[in-house]
């Protein structure tokens, strides 16, 4: 049976929320109460005072990663002489509700069996130079913090209003392109200033026009085909494992999974071509990048189901980021940078202030500068994405405690021993269990003693 919480006084409570936000290493009250100094613990206490609800999550207070928004001035665009695209169709197609569109996709026929892949993204270093306030601040978050509760921008949201693509009738955009063969292999790359016309679609509003048979939308699957076609020839990696998208507030939360339309890896593969263009491109005109490479996976797995899914994820080395470019091996390309999302990631709006200096005629930020940018940048985003991943989990945790009676579906994806890895993909939620069931087996489960201070439970086989 659980004590009785004790009677906090103000100050006491405050000490005990101090340690459990990670603001102090130590706690006097806690101590005195017998109690081990710890943030768990003290988080602990706290639920157990009803002094915080089971929504409160203490992980990115721990971890630095800032929960306010971001309010400093936008400047307007620049006026500048811009490539006029706005005659070509162009899509920004993200998930229901987005609301920073930072990347449209489009074609236009060449002739001679070539076709040129447009990939725009929304000019965000043409508003945040390096050294500016902004571009400071931005470095500080490293990324945007999405958490089931609320999304906390990298950059203002009256820059995403100014800059997103889609968001007015026309947009300026930094674009790369990519003439490409019937077989994914580029003739050509460049990349632009221009100003382009996007037309704003979901997931599902695109898969609806490519299932019409629509000709954009038919021309970019084939296109996005044959580069992974290529890609895999060159030894990319796939691996698909469950996703959910959680939602979560003081009351409740919601948990359904992410739907995988084909259309999902036909703009995951332009992004990528977009990558990699912008990389030949960058390393042609010996402009410094935070190229993204990774080193051979640690051991070849085969098979296709969850367990050799999950399998195959460990054997991938961490991306490194540096200012001369090298192989992405994960990927199958032999030099690949980030520059899809320079509203979301710090290092994606480095590559566009370096292509923006270099496009206009300035002098690119030397290698070993943004090599101290990135250093600083990672950090911030490894805290972030952290931040994001515990939070997850604890919401998750939310959800199973407040079902106690219900059964589970889960895989066994890792075995050392008698001890084995569950994942439930409902939830995409994994949890150690002790089981003599071998590798790959499914197995009916009830989720019980739900700590939430902890971020654990325990899996009782059915």
């Amino acid at each position: 049976m659980t004590s009785p919480a004790p009677e906090l006084t103000p100050a006491q409570r405050t000490e005990i929320e101090l340690l459990a936000r990670g603001k102090q290493e130590k706690s006097r009250a806690m101590r005195e109460l017998g109690l081990s100094e710890t943030p768990e613990a003290a988080h602990a206490l706290l639920l157990r005072s009803g002094l915080w609800p089971e929504s409160r999550t203490p992980y990115a207070d721990r971890l630095h990663a800032t929960t306010q928004p971001l309010e400093l001035p936008v400047p307007e665009f620049p006026a500048e002489a811009r490539l006029d695209l706005t005659h070509l169709d162009a899509f920004a197609i993200d998930d229901e509700g987005n609301r920073d569109p930072d990347d449209a996709v489009g074609i236009e026929a060449l002739g001679g069996g070539l076709t040129r892949l447009w990939v725009h993204v929304a000019d965000v270093a043409a508003l945040v130079p390096a050294g500016s306030d902004l571009d400071t601040a931005a470095r500080s978050r490293g990324a945007t913090l999405y958490l089931p509760d609320q999304t906390v921008g990298m950059l203002p949201d009256a820059l995403v209003e100014r800059a997103g693509l889609g968001l007015h009738e026309t947009s300026p955009a930094l674009s790369v392109s990519l003439d490409l063969d019937e077989s994914g292999n580029a003739d050509a790359v460049d990349v632009q200033l221009t100003r382009v016309r996007v037309t704003r679609l979901s997931y599902t509003q695109a898969q609806a026009r490519l299932d019409a048979a629509e000709k954009p939308f038919v021309s970019l699957l084939r296109l996005a085909r044959a580069s992974r076609l290529l890609r895999e020839s060159e030894g990319a990696l796939s691996i698909d494992l469950p996703e959910v998208r959680i939602k979560a507030d003081e009351h409740t939360v919601t948990i359904t999974p992410m739907p995988k339309p084909e259309m999902r890896f036909v703009v995951q593969e332009c992004m990528t071509l977009a990558g990699w263009g912008a990389a030949i491109f960058a390393d042609d005109n010996h402009v410094p990048l935070p190229f993204a490479t990774q080193d051979y996976p640690t051991r070849e797995v085969r098979g296709e189901g969850l367990s050799s899914q999950w399998a195959r994820r460990k054997t991938l080395a961490r991306t490194r980021f540096q200012p001369a470019p090298g192989p992405h091996h994960g990927m199958g390309l032999d030099l690949y940078v980030q520059v899809t999302s320079p509203m979301r990631r710090y290092l994606d709006l480095v590559v566009h202030q370096q292509l923006r200096s270099f496009l206009s005629g300035g002098e690119p930020m030397p290698g070993q500068l943004m090599a101290s940018h990135i250093a600083q940048s990672g950090l911030n985003a490894d805290a972030t994405r952290q931040a994001e991943r515990l939070s997850r989990r604890h919401h998750t945790l939310r959800l199973i405690a407040a079902q106690p009676e219900r059964e589970w579906e889960g895989v066994v994806v890792d075995k050392r021993g008698p001890q084995a890895t569950l994942l439930i993909p409902e939830l995409a939620f994994d949890l150690p269990l002790s089981t003599p069931a071998p590798l790959g087996s499914v197995l009916k489960v009830r989720l019980s003693d739900v700590n939430l201070p902890a971020l654990s439970a325990r899996a009782r086989p059915l």
